[in-house]
Parts: C-alpha cells; sequence; structure tokens
C-alpha cells in the first residue's frame, strides 16, 4: 500500500510540475509590454498586427513579402472583429499646442462603394501625354481597386472614402498629432467638379465639424472650375463666408493692422489674366470686393518668375509655391525663396512656401518620372522645410496631406504588393513618420518664427 502511495504522489508532483511547466512557456510567448485587452497571440501575426484605430489591418511593417493572394473577405471580418492597435498614435494630450502658421493641402475627393456606389478618384485615368508618339509607348486606360489604385503608395486607411466621418476624423486626428494649424480644403463650387471626381461642397460641414473638435482651422483652395472669372469668384468668396464664416474652425488670419480676414489659396491664379483679378481685388475694380465684409487675403499661385509682377497688378496679398518638386518651377525652386521673400517684402505680400516630402505621379503620368523626386527616409523633406524656415516666411504651407496621385502625402502609408505592382511605402521607418516629422518641425518653426515676427510686424497668435 506505502509502495502504491509514493509512486501515486510521484506521478502526482510530475503532473503538477508538467503543468507548471508548460504554463511558464506560455507565458514566455507573451511580449513583456503586452497591455490588457490583446487577444493572445495576435502579436504573432503580422498581417493582423498593422491596425489603425478604424480597425484596419494590414500587413507588418517588419514583414517583407507580402501575399498577394490574401483572401479579401477574410480581411473584411478580421476589421470587424479585431481590436485596433493604438501604438501608432502619439498620447494627443501630450502634444504642443498647435501651430496655425503650418498649413495642409487637403483632398476630399476619394469615394468607394461603400459609401459613394463607386470608386472615385483611387480608379484614376492614366493620363495620355501631349505627344501622341509618346502616349503609344505607356499603358493606357484607368486603374482597377481595390488592388490596383492611381498611386504608387497604399494608404494605411485603405481605399477611403471622403464621406466617411470615421476617415475625417482619423485625417484630423493626424495633423492634430503633426501640430498643424490649418488645412487648405481643395474645393469647387456648388455644381462643379474635377474632371476626375463628384462635387463635394456638401462635406464642408462635417470636415469643420471634425476640424473644430480637434482644434484646427479651415481655409479654403480654390480650384480652377471652368470659367473661372472676377464675376464668379465674388459669388464664391461670398457663398463661402455666408455659409461657413460663423463656424468656429473657419480660418481667419491676423494681419498687420490687427484685422482678422479669411485666406483664400487660389490655384492656378495666373490662367486668369491680371486685369480680370484687378476687377475683383483692387479698390478701384468694377467687381472689387475690398472694404466690403467679403474682403480677404487671395494668395496666387506663382510658377514663372515673370507672374510676380502680374500678381501685383491683380491685386493679390500673398504668394503660394504649391508644387512639392524642388526644381519644376521657378517658385518650387527652394534656392529662389529668399528672393521671392525679398519681393513679398518690397511690395507687402505674405510670402508662403510649400514643402512636401517628396513627388511621384508616374502611377497618373508614366512619362513623368524626371520629376520624381525620391524621399530618402525623410531627408527631402526636412531640407524643404530648412529652407522654408531659412526665408523667414509669414505661413508654411505643406503639399500635401493626401494628394496621392502625385505621391506627396504626410498621411500614413502601408507596405503593400500585389501579383502585379509592389507599392512604395515609409520603411524602415513607421507609416507615421512625416507625421512625426512635421510635429518636430512645426514646434521649431513656431519658435524661430516668434524671434523674427516683430522684427517684420508679423502677428504671433
Amino acid at each position: 500500500m506505502a509502495k502504491f502511495r509514493r509512486r501515486t504522489c510521484i506521478i502526482l508532483s510530475l503532473f503538477i510540475l508538467f503543468i507548471f511547466s508548460l504554463m511558464m512557456g506560455l507565458k514566455m510567448l507573451r511580449p513583456n509590454k503586452a497591455t490588457f485587452g490583446d487577444p493572445f497571440g495576435l502579436e504573432l501575426l503580422p498581417v493582423l498586427h498593422q491596425q489603425t484605430r478604424l480597425g484596419k489591418s494590414f500587413d507588418s511593417q517588419n514583414n517583407d513579402k507580402i501575399n498577394s493572394e490574401t483572401n479579401n473577405k477574410n480581411l473584411k471580418s478580421v476589421e470587424i472583429t479585431m481590436k485596433p492597435s493604438k501604438a501608432s498614435e502619439p498620447y494627443l494630450e501630450e502634444l504642443q499646442p498647435l501651430n496655425y502658421y503650418l498649413h495642409v493641402f487637403y483632398y476630399s475627393w476619394y469615394g468607394n462603394p461603400q459609401f459613394d456606389g463607386k470608386y472615385i478618384h483611387w480608379n484614376h485615368p492614366i493620363l495620355k501625354h501631349w505627344d501622341p508618339r509618346l502616349t503609344k509607348n505607356y499603358p493606357q486606360g484607368k486603374h482597377s481597386p481595390p488592388d490596383d489604385i492611381g498611386s504608387s503608395f497604399y494608404p494605411e486607411l485603405g481605399i477611403y472614402s471622403s464621406r466617411d466621418p470615421s476617415v475625417i476624423e482619423t485625417h484630423m486626428k493626424q495633423m492634430y498629432s503633426a501640430s498643424i494649424g490649418v488645412l487648405a480644403l481643395s474645393w469647387y463650387p456648388p455644381g462643379t467638379n474635377d474632371e476626375n471626381g463628384e462635387n463635394t461642397d456638401d462635406l464642408v460641414p462635417t470636415i469643420l465639424d471634425k476640424a473644430h473638435k480637434y482644434n484646427l482651422k479651415v481655409t479654403f483652395h480654390i480650384e480652377p472650375y471652368s470659367n473661372r472669372d472676377d464675376q464668379n469668384m465674388y459669388k464664391n468668396v461670398k457663398y463661402i463666408i455666408d455659409k461657413y464664416g460663423n463656424h468656429p474652425a473657419f480660418y481667419r488670419y491676423k494681419t498687420k493692422t490687427g484685422t482678422a480676414l479669411p485666406m483664400f489659396y487660389i490655384y492656378d491664379s495666373y490662367i486668369t489674366k491680371p486685369e480680370k483679378w484687378a476687377n475683383l481685388l483692387t479698390t478701384t475694380g468694377s467687381q472689387s470686393i475690398r472694404n466690403s465684409p467679403y474682403d480677404a487675403l487671395f494668395i496666387a499661385l506663382l510658377v514663372e518668375s515673370k507672374h510676380r509682377y502680374d500678381i501685383l497688378q491683380a491685386g493679390f496679398d500673398g504668394i503660394y509655391t504649391y508644387f512639392a518638386t524642388n526644381g519644376f518651377t521657378y517658385g518650387s525652386s527652394y534656392e529662389n525663396w529668399a528672393r521671392i521673400k525679398s519681393f513679398c517684402d518690397q511690395f507687402n505680400l505674405l510670402f508662403i512656401p510649400s514643402v512636401g516630402p517628396g513627388y511621384i505621379d508616374t502611377s497618373i503620368r508614366p512619362w513623368n518620372a524626371q520629376n520624381t523626386r525620391n524621399r530618402i527616409s525623410g531627408k527631402y523633406y526636412e531640407t524643404a522645410l530648412g529652407a522654408a524656415l531659412h526665408a523667414h516666411p509669414s505661413v508654411i504651407s505643406i503639399t500635401s496631406f493626401n494628394e496621392w496621385h502625385e505621391g506627396t502625402q504626410i498621411e500614413k502609408a502601408i507596405p503593400k504588393r500585389t501579383s502585379s505592382t509592389v507599392y512604395l511605402d515609409y520603411r524602415p521607418h513607421k507609416p507615421s513618420l512625416y507625421l512625426e516629422l512635421t510635429r518636430r518641425w512645426s514646434e521649431k518653426y513656431s519658435k524661430e518664427r516668434a524671434t523674427y515676427a516683430l522684427d517684420q510686424k508679423l502677428p504671433v497668435s
């Protein structure tokens, strides 16, 4: 009997030891930094680990080989059930105040079947070269989402719709995290749109509301709609100010005289003759908006050097350069910014250089490779920002938050590979690289601007 008991005790002890060893082994599989609520084993699955706050799941940054045959239906089910990771988002309460002299160009023209009944802009056509002899050497047709999109990068949020309120909020949160104070919203008047999209004026109230939630301001980047002239521009400015001007997120810039005025960026302003603009923008113009309730600051796009004097004659209040391609135009060339700033100072104009993280539009203009500017892991962006700060500008604008077609976005992008395409990404850095660089330089710009603002009689708050 004693021998049986001894054997039983030994077996029981071995069993307990086995259970204890098994538990310790399982515990060792869990990362030291695991947080409560993370499903056990989630960190072992690269495809599921990289997620956004919206719960969309994508491939891990560290996973160089992305399976092109992933079942999309399975991914959709994961999006609904898996808890989103917060690792890539900084704590908002730990961030510095927003810089309202740092603006970013924002596009709300994207659509998908869930929110819009079809893809919009992601299926951008491949544009033909103006020389038919060259066009035949390149692909034709349109892109076919979701795997084939009109971009060389792939968004972390997936092929989103600009109508999705959760997408708008995530964008505002990302801008807030980057210490950007103002978004310049690409805008067409009601009933008009770009040739590849649809009108989005009805989205403005939601964008304003979401921006206000994060203390962001919204200004308007008026696009070159058909037959734009002094008369319909007056109507458009009146429409914007009457409809949106009382919203707390509506942006106003305090001038040297202390007056707070709305600001409008006018894309491709040079298309319209200076005499036409002067009707609207000079005090003696036949359609003058000056000294009226609809007076504002109008910022012209500078492309060629000679445009400086057209801008003066037209009665504009400032200059911006938009293009993120150093050397592409006179205005977008860093080496010219000091001269442009001197010109602006001479004639009491605002100088707003535009900086970008890089440029690549070969997904929609395959013949335009000569204008590609590689990001060089953020170095191109930081060089542009350094050049802008050196010019002591009134405002700095960023091209862009999400112009995916031209590869100028600072929005988060992820690695993606399909059977026919390998998308560019921000590796070896995180998808938030350009937001983090923007925040760092925003703080630097805020400090430096404060040192020269008094000398230039610029507003500081």
